[in-house]
């Protein structure tokens, strides 16, 4: 670049190719030679920084769409597995009612089938009306209520305003699923279960509470299940789901195994 300079300035403008220098200068001086290139290096390096940060904030571009892309899937992976979890207990359900002949077999396909309408046709977005998520917990109940039923107390609360209230699709059901899966499933005694939804502005404070089966009643169950107690795949999918969904200040779940009852509180800022 030097000598690119040195000549097109000597041919096309002046024999004084330095006219800033302290002295006339027409031929490659030891000090003109010095000062051009700091002047280039100067020029290269301020070039250098901007191609640099232009190049930086691309990649940092790409890797939060990336990041995004990658978040995006894993939630919808994890949406798909509540579905399959969610219809192997509740065919469990019909299966346990057809072996007894029960006449309450149909009523159960039929609420079955608002299900699977609901999970099918109305899930795909990121977030769904708090309204229809408390009407498939709801649907979910009638069909424990059909296959319990007087060996089943449940006692459901809604306070609050629903309307324009968002949350993504199938978020609660799980904790729902859980308190029949270790309450009503370990015991043939009468299953209290408390589910409580309470709306305050825009915070969902959501509890189930269910009573677990006596000690007689626990020592015949597996370790294995003991320590499902504490969460199966629902109750992870649901945590995980949370992590990446909501900043750590916007949810705040405690789930509480006691004696005689199981814990599940979640603090949720809605959409």
């Amino acid at each position: 670049m030097v000598i690119l300079k040195y000549e097109l300035t000597y041919l096309l403008i002046s024999n004084n190719v330095w006219p800033e220098g302290p002295e006339e200068t027409s031929n490659l001086s030891f000090n003109y030679i010095m000062v051009m290139m700091l002047g280039e290096l100067y020029v290269i390096s301020f070039v250098t920084a901007i191609k640099i940060t232009i190049d930086w904030m691309s990649e940092n571009k790409r890797a939060a769409k990336l990041e995004k892309t990658q978040l995006e899937t894993e939630l919808r992976f994890l949406r798909s597995q509540i579905s399959p979890h969610f219809f192997f207990n509740t065919l469990n359900n019909i299966y346990s009612l057809s072996l007894s002949k029960s006449n309450k077999t149909p009523e159960t396909i039929l609420k079955l089938s608002e299900l699977m309408r609901y999970l099918l046709y109305e899930t795909k977005p990121n977030l769904q009306s708090l309204k229809k998520e408390i009407k498939c917990i709801k649907n979910y109940l009638d069909l424990e209520r059909i296959r319990y039923g007087e060996n089943l107390s449940i006692q459901l609360k809604v306070e609050g305003s629903t309307k324009n209230k968002k949350l993504p699709p199938m978020l609660l059901i799980p904790f729902v699923e859980n308190a029949f899966k270790h309450g009503a499933n370990k015991s043939n005694k009468e299953i209290v279960i408390q589910i409580d939804l309470i709306i305050e502005d825009d915070i969902l404070y959501f509890r189930t509470c269910n009573s677990l089966p006596n000690p007689e009643e626990i020592t015949s169950i597996s370790p294995k299940d003991l320590e499902l107690q504490a969460g199966g795949i629902g109750i992870a999918n649901v945590k995980k789901r949370l992590r990446l969904g909501y900043n750590k200040d916007d949810y705040n779940l405690k789930i509480i195994r006691k004696e005689t009852e199981f814990l599940v509180d979640l603090k949720l800022k809605l959409k």
